[in-house]
């Protein structure tokens, strides 16, 4: 299975296909899309209006890989499903991390 980010110096790169207005908040496991990439899905409750899905998204990968909130911005896909995300940190802790929450 592919991993969906990139890691860089101090931070990694991770791919996600968001779904807002969702039962739940939760991170649903690695998927490809048609190009092959890797991607985490994840879905969020809030709706995605003046960026409250992106912020409840920021927050959901923030707990998940025990970093604060402000080490985790959007770097690109603002308003689509699939979104890039900055996590800044040790990339090998985060790496560590993000392997753990891959394989659910």
């Amino acid at each position: 299975m592919k991993r969906p980010y990139k890691r860089f110096e101090d931070h990694l790169r991770l791919a996600i296909r968001l779904t807002p207005n969702a039962g739940r908040d939760a991170l649903e496991g690695v998927e490809e899309n048609a190009e092959g990439e890797a991607y985490l899905r994840a879905r969020v409750t809030s709706v995605p209006e003046k960026g409250k899905a992106n912020k409840a998204l920021i927050a959901l990968v923030a707990k998940a890989v025990r970093v604060p909130k402000s080490s985790v911005s959007l770097v690109s896909g603002e308003t689509a499903r699939q979104k890039i995300l900055r996590i800044d940190g040790d990339p090998e802790d985060l790496e560590r991390k993000l392997d753990g929450l891959s394989a659910v």
